[in-house]
């Protein structure tokens, strides 16, 4: 799948530079929590970038654009009735709500890329089924942000009460900024704080408080959810699996081990996690709630002499209860997270919170628990926030730790059997393609006609009959000549292209196994491609076996080498609007960080022996074709004959085993 800059990997770090440096260096003293060989450094909210809800827009030049409901020329210029619009503006004169405005952003509570149907709440309000959009619903104006992936998507499916916001384009404001112009001073902006983490809500309240409008917490109740009611889908509650540790390489005490380490060295005695992933990771276990990736809906909580798992327990087998049990961790109700939050503020617990992660309603429950027990104590004033890291200066009373969560880099760095099973499912993976591929070509030779789709249900026939296979990675992207230069193009039964064997195919696709998970893009030509084709298809390749061959020293970032995938294109004007590379999980999802391959050069985070990334440069001719080539690479120490200055030297190890076709190639 295409490389997506880090916030896409932590969706709800809106603000690209925060996202982009929110991977600093951290000094980690154990085996599993592995350390770089820099300083430490404390996570801190960068000061720089655009604002709240910044989206940008992947063309480039400037062009001037206006929201498009002035340019439905065709549409009824009366606005249509919308009755969730109307049923949700209702609301917000109720007691207890009192509010002006209210964002309905994309995310799920844990900042997931891919979420349960029950929280796509964006979709449901809006009727915008796009992966990445917010909206927005005044008492007089409904308005939704997406980005150019979307704005033909979002031109059908909005109705005319509703505002389409292209963001990015020249004369569109960002959504904070339109709420500053379109609101009266002393508005009120209503949020569900569990969807939004702790650093956009801050972010967000201080571009608004700059024309006096207020951020209200709404903890109790979404308003989305009261006029859903019972037509809202239930919650998933697919049983949970334990993840074999012939899999997972590491048993969960020792993994528990490590990190209770980490907390005692920060000066923490309790740490929550709130991303699906690094749950998943840390207790070996897998589930099936939300799409493409084998997560279940959890908070865990890590003291340094307990952990609590909050899940519905409906969801818990036999198997995993007893397995959580060998490794000490007790089960909490899902819902209790809050109360267990303000429990070890009472107690005095130094809680570290990732704040670009944990939602809003836990990082402010715990701040306010942590100010009730001060003025309990007798404390004057509010408490001042402190990072501590000897375990000698500790504060009297609970302090917040505030650091990026060691669980993203443990987990990044893939262990000898999370490998093993890596390479074993790209192997099973590709003879799954391999039939696929030889199903297509005999089918276009006899001129048999096939839709996008229909190629994207084939092959996940073909998956589906290999060993240990449970889902795809990701939604097949399967794009006939123009279609393939939409990046994120999904085809759509009713409305997608016949595969022309005469222009170019672009397919990205990826599964999901029981030890592995993969993503791989092949783009072929069925006919005589033209010499621009061929021309543009090499310069890609080039630049994936520049990338594919690189060598470099030890602590470098991945965005030192995103120019290696672009030299060959650059030579002759052109160039790719998306990353070079993503980091993806073992058996976990297939877009993960810290590490990218980039030109967003803010990620520091530097390419370490065992992460897995993608390298997938690409170029998209509008209205014409796209390219792109795609291969999983694990970054190798390499043996070279000299060491300058005494340090290590890495490379790749190709983890995709299918070959390229040759056809498009320019001799």
């Amino acid at each position: 799948m295409h490389s997506l800059p880090s916030h896409a990997m932590r969706p709800l770090c809106l603000n690209p530079s925060l996202c982009s440096s929110r991977f600093p260096f951290f000094s980690f003293s154990i085996p599993i929590f592995h350390k770089f060989k820099n300083n430490p450094t404390i996570y801190k909210k960068s000061q720089k970038g655009p604002p709240f809800f910044s989206i940008r827009c992947c063309g480039s030049g400037s062009v001037t654009a206006k929201p498009s409901w002035e340019l439905r020329r065709n549409r009824a210029a009366v606005q249509e009735p919308d009755e969730k619009v109307d049923a949700l503006r209702q609301l917000f004169t109720k007691p207890g709500i009192g509010i002006d405005a209210y964002i309905i952003p994309s995310q799920d509570a844990h900042q997931s890329e891919f979420i349960a149907e029950c929280y796509m709440r964006r979709a449901y309000i809006s009727g915008f089924t796009g992966s990445a959009g917010t909206a927005i619903v005044t008492k007089d104006k409904a308005a939704l942000w997406t980005d150019g992936r979307y704005f033909l998507q979002a031109e059908k499916q909005l109705n005319t009460s509703w505002k389409l916001m292209r963001a990015g384009n020249f004369g569109v404001p960002q959504a904070s900024e339109w709420l500053n112009d379109v609101l009266a001073p002393g508005g009120r902006v209503g949020i569900d704080p569990f969807l939004f983490s702790y650093d956009a809500a801050e972010e967000l309240k201080e571009v608004i408080s700059k024309k006096n409008l207020e951020l209200v917490y709404l903890y109790d109740l979404n308003l989305v959810d009261e006029i859903w009611k019972e037509s809202r889908p239930k919650p998933p509650n697919k049983p949970i699996r334990v993840h074999d540790l012939k899999y997972a390489g590491i048993d969960v005490v020792s993994k528990l081990s490590s990190l209770r380490a980490e907390l005692v060295a920060a000066g923490s005695s309790a740490i929550v996690i709130s991303m699906l992933d690094e749950v998943a990771w840390l207790l070996n276990l897998r589930g099936s709630d939300v799409p493409h990736s084998p997560v279940m809906y959890a908070y865990l909580i890590v003291e340094v002499d307990a952990a609590k798992l909050f899940v519905d327990d409906s969801k818990v087998t036999s198997e995993v209860m007893y397995h959580l049990k060998k490794a000490g961790v007790d089960l909490r109700p899902y819902d209790s997270i809050l109360s267990e939050i303000r429990r070890l503020a009472a107690e005095g617990a130094h809680l570290w919170l990732d704040t670009s992660s944990v939602n809003a309603a836990i990082v402010e429950t715990y701040k306010a628990a942590c100010d009730k027990y001060l003025m309990n104590r007798g404390s004057r004033g509010k408490r001042k926030n402190k990072q501590y890291f000897e375990s000698d200066s500790l504060p009297v009373g609970p302090s917040g730790v505030y650091m990026q969560s060691p669980v993203s880099l443990a987990k990044a760095l893939k262990n000898p059997s999370e490998l093993e099973g890596m390479q074993n499912s790209h192997l099973r993976d590709a003879a799954a393609l391999a039939q696929f591929w030889c199903w297509l070509e005999e089918e276009i030779h006899k001129n048999v006609k096939l839709t996008e789709v229909d190629l994207a249900d084939k092959l996940l026939e073909f998956r589906s009959k290999q060993d240990g296979f449970l889902d795809t990675s990701f939604d097949t992207i399967s794009g006939s000549g123009a279609n393939g230069a939409i990046i994120h193009y999904t085809p759509e039964a009713e409305s997608c292209s016949v595969v022309d064997p005469n222009k170019l195919f672009l397919l990205d696709s990826g599964a999901q196994y029981v030890d592995g998970t993969t993503d791989i893009t092949r783009t072929v030509h069925f006919g005589e491609p033209t010499a621009r084709e061929k021309e543009c298809f090499t310069r890609v390749l080039k630049g994936h076996i520049a990338l594919d061959e690189a060598v470099f020293p030890e602590n470098t970032p991945g965005f030192v080498l995103d120019a290696f995938a672009r030299s060959a294109l650059w030579k002759i004007g052109l160039d790719y609007r998306h990353g070079t590379g993503h980091g993806v999980g073992a058996a976990l999802n297939v877009h993960e960080g810290p590490q990218s391959i980039s030109f967003r050069y803010g990620n520091m985070t530097p390419l370490q022996k065992g992460m897995i990334v993608s390298n997938e440069p690409g170029y998209y001719e509008d209205h014409a074709f796209g390219i792109r080539i795609e291969n999983l690479l694990c970054v190798q120490e390499i043996n070279t004959p000299n060491r300058y200055g005494g340090i290590e030297y890495l490379g790749f190890e190709k983890l995709t085993f299918f070959p390229i076709q040759v056809v498009l190639m320019s001799m």
